[in-house]
């Protein structure tokens, strides 16, 4: 079978161009004992794929020159060849950037397409849900009244994460980087506050004036400057989840910003990254109150879909360019 696939061209230096990736004719092998074909139908573009696109030691190995790009996928079961799947089968995986795909069946899981819209397993159901619950709950610990900040707000996670902590019963700000975003964030997704960084001088000062009793909970997306303001408005005994530094993926330098230790000893500050596949034995948990907050109608979410599987790459730039709300997702 003669399929297209897309790979890694060449590393980008900064925002990742067109020209680093690559599409190209192979032909695809015939399915062994143990193996499924697949047929893809959405693919998840997500920011952390930058770091796999660097020659650099990271948490997750780097992409390799001239193969395909990976990522999450769902997809339907066109042959198998395994005792646990059956044609027709919808599975979850982290899949390659191929029209077709022949994969082990080790590394897929199936999934029930008669519950939820199908593309939310890549999104609110999915590693995008999880990561907030993760972050906010098991992380940041956010009390009722108290303010949480979160920044990306108008991203994939962040939408999540801002309505699980009005779950929780806290006052929500929002970081996000245009007035459609802010809207939306506290039109349809409950936030109380918003504010939009790329119209706003001084962020110090606005996050002041908007978080009157100071910031307790702080669920860091994008890093950089906006978070160098956030910490500064930390409180005694704030928490901070640094999901990730979108703002900084594309840096060509290391960037130097303000020492942050003495706010963090001064204040008490709790501060911790995390990498959400560490956190796996949480993963039902996070997936039942995400399932039931759906289906309550307290847990909403938008997704920007691009059709066509040509349009994987321009999905992933675009990404850096904020033109996503909510979770970006290629339908093929």
């Amino acid at each position: 079978m003669n399929i297209k696939q897309i790979v890694l061209a060449s590393r980008p230096k900064g925002i990742p161009q067109i020209t680093n990736f690559r599409s190209e004719q192979i032909e695809l092998p015939a399915i062994k004992t143990g193996e499924v074909l697949l047929k893809p139908i959405y693919f998840s573009v997500d920011p952390y794929m930058r770091g796999r696109m660097n020659d650099s030691k990271s948490y997750v190995q780097a992409f390799k020159l001239d193969q395909p790009i990976e990522g999450s996928a769902l997809a339907t079961v066109v042959e198998s060849m395994s005792d646990l799947f059956q044609p027709g089968d919808i599975v979850l995986g982290m899949l390659l950037w191929r029209e077709s795909i022949v994969a082990s069946d080790k590394i897929l899981q199936k999934v029930d397409a008669t519950q939820q819209p199908l593309s939310y397993y890549l999104s609110v159901l999915g590693m995008t849900g999880i990561t907030a619950y993760i972050g906010l709950m098991h992380i940041c610990k956010p009390l009722a009244g108290e303010t949480v900040v979160i920044s990306g707000a108008g991203g994939a996670v962040g939408i999540v994460a801002g309505q699980i902590a009005k779950i929780q019963g806290c006052r929500v700000v929002g970081i996000t980087g245009s007035e459609e975003k802010l809207r939306l964030i506290v039109g349809k997704y409950g936030f109380d506050e918003g504010i939009n960084y790329k119209t706003t001088s001084y962020m110090n000062k606005a996050i002041d004036t908007i978080c009157t009793d100071g910031v307790d909970v702080y669920f860091d997306n994008v890093g950089g400057q906006i978070s160098d303001a956030v910490i500064s408005n930390l409180n005694v005994q704030a928490r901070v989840a640094i999901c990730g530094q979108i703002s900084l993926y594309n840096s060509t330098e290391i960037p130097m910003g303000p020492r942050i230790q003495q706010t963090l000893l001064t204040n008490n500050v709790m501060m911790q990254g995390f990498i959400v596949g560490n956190y796996k034995s949480e993963f039902p948990e996070a997936i039942q109150h995400l399932t039931q907050w759906v289906k309550e109608g307290k847990l909403d979410f938008t997704e920007t879909i691009y059709e066509g599987f040509d349009q994987l790459p321009i999905a992933f730039i675009g990404l850096f360019a904020g033109e996503n709300i909510g979770k970006m997702i290629v339908k093929v």
